[in-house]
């Protein structure tokens, strides 16, 4: 029987309910904007936090008692499997995602890795049938190995390189035998720690060509799927050189990539990064690479990846308002790269965690729907750029106006603009009036 067994399936009870094992917000059938809110959504749990980690950080041991902790054989990665198929179901989520090395028996070798990876592709491959859950995205755990010290694709040693291309192959390619909708790639260590034994120059043009590499394969092998970089701008590396979204595309454009990657971004990293989720959500659309999401939080006082559970609906609504004005997430979902603190260690609390955390993501559809249909925020948008609608604000745009022409013109109509309200104060407000859910 599986651990996580006692408890679901997970259902629906509306907003009166105080059962912390049921949804009060998220009716999956809701109909947003014309599209059910479970489609908006595409809820999607990490197989790496709530089956292949342990409550460990880095000043202590793991606090979670699983049958499969230490060292895992083929029997403890079925057991895990189980639990993981078990775990979706009751939860109800669609999706799922992982590492190569989240689901597999330990190897001790690259062709060892492959054919514990192939035993665990068989076995996923049933469930899937039999559940109807599908697979987000898979990815390729390049980061936790001690040859990984350096990076993969940005490693010195060429031979690493190619270790890291053995185990991106391999998941690649069941990830397309899976049906997966996306193909991840984490830079955990491509970055440096100190610039004194970097050759910047040489590791960019190296992360390039593995890039590129990655992207032949795709379409050698015929997959489907959106291949995603995922941005962060360091830890454990002092800098990473996928930071954020716009450097992720400016790197995308130098290697002629920008109509084939996207990203796939994830709230703690923005936080990171010093920006707002919104933000690099914004962007990713403007640039034509948005792809997916990693839905967690962190603490803006930490300056660590602290992967909490989300819990605040009028941030992520902000967030959410672009997604529902673009039609959605496309191939991507939003994933809960999220983990319990070490000391909930109860089973049910990662049935918690998960329903508060989806709770909150559909309080922000939902408000993010009503920002819509109030129309305030796209009215004062609009009112504030209107000038670039008009005759002269296009002929701009169209390129009638050299510098000198503008200049001259400013000059000849005696142009004095004044300063007009931007009332943020305002539109702040209406976000928050827009929070109400019925």
């Amino acid at each position: 029987m599986s651990i996580f067994s006692e408890v679901g399936p997970i259902k629906y009870e509306g907003p009166d309910s105080t059962n912390p094992l049921a949804y009060k917000v998220y009716d999956k059938d809701r109909v947003v904007l014309g599209k059910k809110l479970g489609d908006w959504l595409r809820l999607t749990v990490a197989y790496w936090h709530s089956f292949s980690s342990f409550g460990s950080d880095m000043f202590g041991g793991g606090t979670w008692n699983r049958p499969w902790s230490g060292k895992v054989t083929q029997e403890q990665a079925e057991a895990r499997a189980d639990a993981a198929f078990d775990f979706f179901t009751r939860l109800g989520t669609p999706y799922f995602a992982f590492h190569d090395a989240d689901v597999i028996a330990d190897a001790s070798s690259l062709p060892e890795h492959i054919d514990n990876l192939k035993k665990m592709e068989d076995i996923f491959a049933k469930k899937m049938s039999q559940t109807g859950v599908k697979l987000l995205w898979g990815t390729a755990n390049a980061f936790s190995h001690p040859r990984y010290a350096a990076g993969a694709a940005t490693n010195p040693d060429p031979e690493v390189f190619a270790y890291a291309a053995g185990q991106v192959r391999a998941i690649m390619e069941t990830t397309h035998r899976l049906g997966g909708e996306n193909y991840v790639l984490w830079g955990g260590r491509e970055g440096y720690d100190t610039l004194l034994n970097t050759d910047l120059k040489a590791e960019l043009a190296h992360f390039g060509r593995f890039l590129n590499m990655v992207v032949e394969h795709k379409h050698k092998i015929g997959f489907k799927g959106t291949i995603l970089i995922e941005p962060k701008p360091f830890e454990p590396t002092k800098h990473q050189y996928d930071r954020d979204t716009a450097t992720v595309f400016g790197f995308l454009q130098k290697n002629g990539l920008e109509k084939e990657v996207k990203v796939n971004i994830e709230v703690n990293h923005a936080t990171l990064a010093n920006l707002d989720f919104e933000h690099e959500v914004e962007m990713a659309y403007a640039l034509g690479i948005m792809g997916s999401l990693d839905i967690n939080r962190g603490d803006p006082r930490s300056g660590w990846d602290t992967d909490q559970f989300p819990n605040n609906a009028q941030d992520l609504s902000v967030a959410f308002l672009p997604i529902l004005e673009n039609g959605g997430l496309g191939t991507g979902g939003c994933n809960f790269d999220a983990k319990l603190r070490r000391q909930s260690v109860d089973v049910n609390d990662l049935y918690i965690a998960h329903v508060a955390g989806i709770d909150t993501l559909a309080r922000a559809v939902i408000s993010a729907e009503a920002m819509i249909k109030d129309k305030r925020l796209a009215d004062a948008k609009a009112a504030r750029y209107a000038g670039w609608s008009t005759p002269f604000g296009k002929d701009i745009m169209e390129g009638k106006y050299s510098l000198a022409d503008l200049a001259d013109v400013a000059l000849k109509k005696n142009l004095n603009p004044k300063p007009v309200s931007g009332k943020q104060e305002l539109l702040e407000s209406v976000v928050a009036q827009c929070q109400k859910i019925s």
